[in-house]
């Protein structure tokens, strides 16, 4: 299978437990950081700033905040599988490597600066690991099902 096609899927498919593990977590937060997790923080400001968020019910957030995430994750795999076979480690290795990277870039630079959240300096450092976490989830699952897709023959 092409590498593009492998890592997005990987990281579609990935999404999913990383979410399971970001609710379970989340869930043993002190209550006073048991605000929303970063997908519905960003979405919901996509989404007001497109005017949208009035015509939303809770019902429509939960169902684009899932699909925003889960498409997140599909483009970060497909990046992921571009360098897959550049570093020649244990994919759980390269996984994990990249998944805290992801978290790095998105939590401290990219989302901050499009003012969709505020960078995870601002946030307690509980509410960081368990984002880290997932992120670590996220990177090894998709490194291990792009290993699993991924054709071993060919470079594309």
């Amino acid at each position: 299978m092409n590498k593009y096609l492998a890592g997005t899927i990987a990281g579609l498919v990935a999404t999913g437990p990383m979410t399971l593990v970001m609710e379970l977590l989340h869930r043993y937060l002190p209550p006073t950081q048991r605000y929303p997790l970063p997908p519905r923080t960003g979405t919901m400001r996509v989404a007001k700033a497109l005017g949208l968020h009035r015509h939303l019910d809770e019902e429509e957030r939960v169902q684009l905040t899932t699909v925003s995430h889960f498409a997140t994750g599909a483009v970060l795999g497909a990046i992921y599988a571009a360098s897959h076979k550049k570093l020649r480690v244990h994919p759980v290795i390269k996984g994990a490597a990249f998944g805290v990277l992801s978290w790095c870039v998105n939590y401290l630079v990219l989302l901050p600066s499009a003012q969709l959240l505020s960078p995870a300096t601002k946030h307690p450092a509980k509410r960081n690991a368990l984002m880290i976490v997932a992120h670590l989830v996220w990177g090894i699952t998709t490194a291990l099902i792009v290993e699993r897709l991924a054709d071993k023959t060919t470079d594309n």
